[in-house]
């Protein structure tokens, strides 16, 4: 028991709690305005920027406010940064900003077939002639939402699972026909 209100000091579990949770929440937000900020929405990252400044004036100072007598606030803090970092990682993830830039590579035979499948599909699509290790080539270029990318990729494994497939993130895109160009603020 000693023990425990050693580590402890003066800080409750549940001051603990808000830190913990309050930490990762700020970094959680810290990590989609720096993602946001690089992708190009800059006033969205500002307003998430006022947010996450705020949070860390309070956190901070809660944790600073008495840490001599209770070191287990820098430790939890830490575990808060470490966990918002991770979750904003995540949810970054599965709001998928951007564009990306599909390269097919694929036999000659089955290059018609997944671009008019891609043009079915209301994308723009290039293709350019190749060679390969042993055979004539295609390289299928399409751009896309990054939102959209899974289901691009099911639709070309889906005719040609051989088919070598990468795909890049875009910072910039400019002419051309783009499907569903969608701003959101920027």
């Amino acid at each position: 028991m000693d023990l425990i209100k050693q580590i402890l000091g003066n800080a409750t579990v549940l001051e603990l709690v808000f830190i913990l949770v309050a930490k990762a929440f700020e970094v959680t937000i810290g990590t989609l305005r720096h993602i946001l900020v690089n992708k190009g929405y800059r006033k969205q990252g500002a307003a998430l920027a006022f947010f996450e400044i705020t949070l860390w004036v309070f956190i901070a100072s809660r944790v600073i406010q008495g840490i001599d007598q209770a070191m287990i606030k820098g430790v939890i803090y830490s575990l808060g940064y470490a966990l918002g970092v991770y979750f904003g990682s995540m949810l970054e993830n599965k709001l998928a900003f951007g564009k990306v830039l599909i390269q097919i590579n694929t036999k000659e035979e089955l290059a018609g077939i997944i671009s008019e499948v891609l043009r079915d599909n209301g994308l723009g699509v290039t293709t350019i002639a190749a060679k390969g290790k042993d055979s004539p080539r295609v390289v299928i270029m399409t751009y896309t939402n990054r939102k959209g990318k899974d289901g691009i990729l099911n639709l070309v494994h889906n005719i040609d699972n051989d088919a070598m497939v990468t795909v890049n993130d875009v910072s910039s895109l400019s002419g051309g026909y783009v499907s569903s160009w969608k701003r959101v603020g920027k």
